[in-house]
């Protein structure tokens, strides 16, 4: 199919709970393909469907070179104590914050054929998997941050280019 824009922080589509997928139909399957070309772009570890501005509960991640995505995935693990790690988001481009995450993370879900898939990791994939679930629930990183960080980074958004 084709790379898709991002939509970027003030769209109302990232602050929206997604849908679950009820039918995996033509429309479903081409909004995988987006995804996945979507996320291939050096820099990319995963693309959230709303960042595509489709209301739907999917995602599509590149860590490491294992590319791929899941259908209404469900954070069903996660483990460790949470790390602050420096995050970014393709929706909020160009500022980095430390963010709480686990080390070590699991998802379930689905495939385009029903079947019953998961995707688990530590590092990048864990931090990509919680990141990109936020995102279905209509959670950006900057709601993750502690009040400090976050008047900062409402302050940056504020005086950036694209806002």
């Amino acid at each position: 199919m084709t790379e898709r824009q991002i939509r970027l922080f003030g769209d109302p589509v990232l602050k929206t709970v997604s849908e679950p997928i009820a039918e995996v139909d033509a429309g479903v399957r081409g909004l995988v393909e987006d995804l996945i070309d979507s996320v291939i772009p050096p820099g990319r570890a995963g693309v959230a469907a709303p960042q595509i501005g489709v209301n739907l509960r999917a995602f599509s991640y590149n860590v490491d070179g294992d590319i791929g995505y899941i259908l209404n995935p469900v954070l069903a693990e996660v483990s460790g104590e949470p790390e602050l790690v420096d995050e970014g988001c393709l929706s909020v481009p160009g500022l980095w914050f430390k963010t709480a995450r686990y080390p070590f993370a699991r998802v379930t879900g689905t495939d385009l054929d029903g079947n019953e898939i998961e995707i688990s990791g530590t590092g990048v994939l864990a931090q990509a998997l919680q990141h990109e679930t936020d995102h279905l629930d209509g959670k950006l990183y900057l709601d993750r941050l502690d009040k400090e960080s976050r008047r900062e980074a409402m302050k940056q958004v504020r005086e950036s280019d694209w806002f």
